[in-house]
Formats: structure tokens, C-alpha cells, sequence
């Protein structure tokens, strides 16, 4: 094959219906024009696609009008059997978090991507994110926005001056407490049916037990996201060796998920759903086949 641009388009299909190989042979197997697994690898190598290229895909069904809540994540891509494929380091992240290229901690994609959404025109009605990013440069960072900011903190986290987070009386209704460098926020003491213990905290003023569940609780769909594009597309697959590669099938793998994500809201079908259809078009296929074979 020849074309490029043919051959992204084709690998993005691949990843969306194949479940269990995403190598370049694989795709070379099953692909409906001729391609060789060494055009899949050359292409790959070649190709620059870059966290943008993401939200021009996107953008067009972001609706900025409406309440939204901005989620700080991350997630892990195993590679634990790939020890000569460039940018392991056990973490990854879309910004991807490849610190020895660009030096950047993960703390500092987090505040340029703040940057970066309010420029794109994300006013959400909190950001969220877990105790790994707040920081106080981050809880910074958030309100130099103007942005309501709900987090968990760790329990040893020094408050009030010199007493730990989960030393103090927590009111029911929430308790203000001074956060040593930042200045006065409101905890909320959560505790889970298996005993497990949170303390959620958040810059806004007279914040309800209610509203901070119900923020918290929308960080759920990104966990969702992470397993599905796992499970589903592939993103941890990918076999090739250089960076450059592994950073063009991360994001052809979340492209894939998004395109699966579409039809899951337009046609009310869940991603394992559609996956099977998939597997259930093959079997079908080859029941008659095999029932044709002689005792």
C-alpha cells in the first residue's frame, strides 16, 4: 500500500475491532488492501502524531457551554516484558510522562494542561484530581484560574500549622482547616463499607457533603476510560521498540476508543458489545464451516 493516510485510518479500524493481537503482522493479516508488517512499522516509526491531534478529533463534540468537571488522571502501561522498548519507565500519561526526553515531572503536565484547557475554552465547574497531584503548586496552579479545586489528601498531611489531617474532629458538615502554604480550605470526612477513610478537600466556599460526593464521584467514567482502552483498543500492545512508534499507537489507541465511544452514545451500544459483534460475525462464519468437515 502506498498511501499513508490510508494506513492510519486502517490501523485506528483495527484497534477498535481487534481483541486479542494488535501487532503489525496482525493487522498485515487482516488488512481489506495489501500491507506488508514491515509498511505497518516503518509507518509507525515515521508518523508524529501529538496530544492536538487528539482534541482536533474531539473538539467538535465538547460542548464548553455546558457544566463540566476537568479530571486529573493517570495510568499505568505495563511493559513489563520490554525491557529494549524506549520511554519505559513504568508511568505513563496522556501528556505522555517520558521525563528523560523533556524533563517534565508529572506535576508540570499537570499545570500546563490547565493552561492549556483554559486557552482551548474549558470553564469547569471544578477540577478534580487524587492526593498524587495536590501539591500546593498545584492547588496554586488551579486557583490562578479562578477554578474551584476538589481533591483527597493523604492523612499524614500537615495542617492547622502542626497537626495531622487525621488527628482533627471532622464535622459531619465539614470542618475549615488551614493548609500550611495555601491558606483556609473545607475537609470532608468520608468512610467507605470496607473501612477505608478519605479525607476530601476543596477550595470552595461553603461546600455541602453532597456537591463534594457528587464531584468525586464523576472521577468514576475516567476509570472506566482507562480499563476500556486497555481491554478494548490495545494501548498497551504495541510492539514496537522506539519512542516515536509507541507515542503514535497510544494515540491511535485512544482515537479508536473515542471512535467506540461515539457509537456507544449514538447507537446505545457498549464497547464489549460491540467487540463481540465482531467475534459473534466470525463465529457464525465458521460454524457452518466446521460442521461441513467430514466425522
Amino acid at each position: 500500500m502506498s498511501g499513508y493516510l490510508c494506513i492510519k485510518d486502517i490501523y485506528k479500524t483495527f484497534l477498535q475491532v481487534s481483541s486479542l493481537r494488535y501487532s503489525g503482522l496482525a493487522l498485515s493479516e487482516v488488512s481489506p488492501s495489501p500491507l506488508s508488517h514491515d509498511t505497518v512499522s516503518r509507518w509507525l516509526k515515521s508518523r508524529c502524531s501529538r496530544p492536538k491531534d487528539l482534541w482536533r478529533l474531539v473538539e467538535p463534540s465538547i460542548d464548553k457551554k455546558s457544566p463540566c468537571v476537568l479530571i486529573a488522571d493517570d495510568t499505568l502501561i505495563a511493559k513489563t516484558r520490554s525491557k529494549k522498548i524506549e520511554m519505559v519507565h513504568y508511568q505513563f500519561n496522556y501528556r505522555i510522562y517520558d521525563k528523560d526526553s523533556d524533563g517534565k515531572t508529572k506535576n508540570t503536565h499537570f499545570s500546563e494542561m490547565l493552561t492549556l484547557a483554559k486557552k482551548r475554552g474549558i470553564m469547569p465547574e471544578a477540577v478534580v484530581m487524587d492526593a498524587w497531584y495536590s501539591s500546593l503548586d498545584n492547588l496554586k496552579s488551579i486557583r490562578s484560574h479562578g477554578w474551584i479545586w476538589v481533591t483527597t489528601l493523604r492523612k499524614n498531611r500537615i495542617v492547622n500549622h502542626n497537626k495531622q489531617l487525621n488527628k482533627l474532629d471532622i464535622s459531619e458538615e465539614g470542618t475549615s482547616i488551614h493548609l500550611r502554604g495555601y491558606g483556609w480550605v473545607t475537609v470532608f470526612k468520608f468512610t467507605a463499607k470496607n473501612g477505608r477513610i478519605d479525607y476530601i478537600v476543596t477550595n470552595k466556599e461553603n461546600p455541602t457533603r453532597q456537591y463534594l460526593k457528587s464531584i468525586m464521584d464523576a472521577r468514576w467514567p475516567v476509570e472506566v476510560y482507562h480499563r476500556e482502552v486497555k481491554q478494548n483498543c490495545g494501548i498497551e500492545r504495541c510492539q514496537a521498540r522506539t519512542s516515536r512508534a509507541q507515542r503514535n499507537h497510544i494515540f491511535l489507541a485512544i482515537s479508536a476508543w473515542f471512535e467506540q465511544h461515539k457509537r456507544r452514545i449514538s447507537e446505545k451500544i457498549t464497547l464489549y458489545q460491540q467487540n463481540w459483534d465482531v467475534i459473534k460475525s466470525a463465529i457464525t462464519e465458521q460454524i457452518p464451516v466446521l460442521l461441513a468437515y467430514p466425522n
